[in-house]
């Protein structure tokens, strides 16, 4: 009786979720490299304030490119105070999306351009809701054997999936 039972509850509670956490990317692992990277042309809107409030800013940006009737390219947040030690009402940032040069905006949205820099990178497939912490674990731990930390700003380029079944590739990079 008491296995019949745990059958059934795996079957209909954790089965599901872990499905869930598969197709998520909850299982993939995110990649390390050095290298250089930049020379990101973006629009954006200052942020300050919880960084649990990205999302909705995103969304607002994408919504002002919009109604200029520009399509918004790749999301990018640069983050410029580490959550763990900074207050939330005084975390800093700037919310927007990748550009081809020359496209012109008009307020509230800003342009900016992000020269090549050495940065350390992570890669990782997989949802926005999980893919931040992935990436940043990985960069804690490979970091961490040379005495090193994770530093400020550093750039999050999230591609979408192509398909709803495939999820997109957030790219973080740190100053090396």
């Amino acid at each position: 009786m008491i296995k019949k039972n745990w059958l059934a509850f795996s079957l209909a509670f954790v089965l599901p979720i872990l499905v869930v956490f598969w197709w998520w990317g909850g299982f993939n692992s995110a990649t390390v490299t050095p290298g250089v990277s930049g020379n990101y042309h973006y629009v954006y809107i200052e942020h300050i304030g919880n960084f649990g409030k990205i999302p909705d800013v995103q969304q607002k940006v994408s919504d002002a490119l919009r109604a200029q009737g520009i399509m918004p390219g790749n999301a990018i947040t640069i983050l410029y105070d580490d959550p763990r030690i900074t207050k939330k009402r005084e975390q800093r940032a700037r919310v927007g999306y990748l550009l081809p040069a020359g496209v012109s905006v008009k307020p509230p949205l800003q342009v900016d351009d992000m020269p090549p820099r050495p940065v350390f990178s992570a890669h990782v497939q997989a949802s926005m809701l999980l893919a931040p912490s992935m990436a940043y674990q990985a960069l804690h731990d490979y970091l961490k054997p040379s005495g090193q930390d994770i530093r400020m700003p550093s750039v999050e380029v999230y591609v979408a999936g192509d398909a709803i079944n495939k999820m997109g590739t957030l790219t973080v990079e740190i100053p090396r």
